[in-house]
């Protein structure tokens, strides 16, 4: 069960892609993401913030790849708390 966002999904290695279109990006970190329904949350939040066309979660590693232009690092922190989560840094 996830303990994470008490989903009650079993914890599972996942990746989940949301691409609409292609441009510059950044990597983030993310911890606390335990499922596929956490990530899910986390690539929802960050899709919402404007200039962002893509998002890449790769749950095993918490790196979620942004794409797009137009955002700053403080809007991607502020969607991944909403989605529940903290932002631990970019690379």
């Amino acid at each position: 069960m996830c303990t994470a966002c008490a989903c009650g999904t079993e914890t599972a290695q996942a990746e989940v892609v949301t691409e609409t279109g292609t441009a510059d990006g950044r990597v983030y970190r993310v911890s606390g993401m335990t499922c596929g329904h956490c990530a899910s949350s986390v690539s929802g939040e960050i899709g919402k913030v404007g200039g962002v066309t893509g998002v890449t979660v790769d749950l095993p590693t918490g790196a979620v790849a942004v794409s797009g232009s137009g955002f700053t690092d403080e809007e991607i922190r502020a969607a991944v708390e909403q989605a529940g989560y903290t932002l631990a840094g970019q690379s």
